[in-house]
């Protein structure tokens, strides 16, 4: 991107990457010709022209950016928002703006069901385009948790294609599930294409399926989360610590 940036001399380069169409108008939306130009930038459209979404990731000339955020600083009706002051502004100059297309994994996790899907595609494998361990080569994906106990598995557990973090304890059974640290899983407790996050407690006999457990949170004994599979369920509960 930086190489790019450079050689085009660009006063700008915006790092984009291709999303659905039907999914476009949840971001910014930039429009190029055959050369990269930027010819247009749509901030969350309602009826987008185009399938190029910012990343958020800019390269710019120091000068160019500096005289902008200057300019922008004294403008009373400014949001002082790249997206939606700076970038439509330099667009109006006649900036020379380009985009750099990324073909690496990335996700924009602005809703539940795409937080939900980020975590779930650290369990893929094969060679798919989404799959984080092929596309990101040598580059680590998740740090270690060099402070927590290991992870305890109880004799009556089961566990299939899950991630399960250092410091969790399992004695239930779990199902394409990531589970963070300091999770417990009850006896008896199901979890299936579920997160669970940092501190979370699944009770005795509790049935999770589909969904999103917020840090600390504590499903009930015999408690039954999503089990008609309506999308995915959020769960963040008054146990749950800020």
């Amino acid at each position: 991107m930086l190489k790019k940036h450079i050689k085009a001399e660009a006063d700008c380069t915006i790092s984009v990457y291709e999303v659905p169409m039907a999914e476009a108008s949840r971001f910014g939306i930039l429009v190029t010709d055959d050369k990269d130009n930027i010819t247009a930038f749509q901030e969350k459209p309602k009826n987008p022209t185009s399938n190029l979404a910012s990343m958020g990731i800019y390269i710019f000339s120091y000068k160019v950016l500096r005289a902008e955020l200057r300019a922008d600083a004294k403008d009373p009706e400014s949001e002082h928002d790249f997206g939606k002051n700076i970038i439509p502004n330099m667009m109006k100059e006649g900036k020379k703006m380009i985009a750099f297309t990324y073909h690496g994994y990335w996700k924009d996790v602005g809703t539940i069901a795409s937080l939900h899907q980020a975590n779930m595609d650290l369990l893929l494998s094969g060679n798919s385009s989404t799959n984080l361990y092929t596309v990101q080569g040598d580059h680590k994906i998740y740090s270690e948790d060099t402070h927590s106990a290991p992870q305890y598995i109880g004799k009556k557990a089961s566990i299939k294609d899950s991630l399960v973090n250092q410091g969790a304890q399992i004695f239930g059974s779990i199902d394409h599930c990531v589970v963070s640290s300091e999770v417990v899983v009850e006896e008896g407790a199901v979890c299936s294409n579920t997160v669970l996050m940092h501190g979370v407690v699944v009770k005795k006999n509790a049935k999770v399926y589909d969904a999103l457990v917020g840090p600390g949170s504590l499903i009930e004994e015999g408690q039954v989360v999503n089990d008609k599979h309506d999308g995915i369920a959020l769960v963040a509960n008054s146990n749950a610590e800020d």
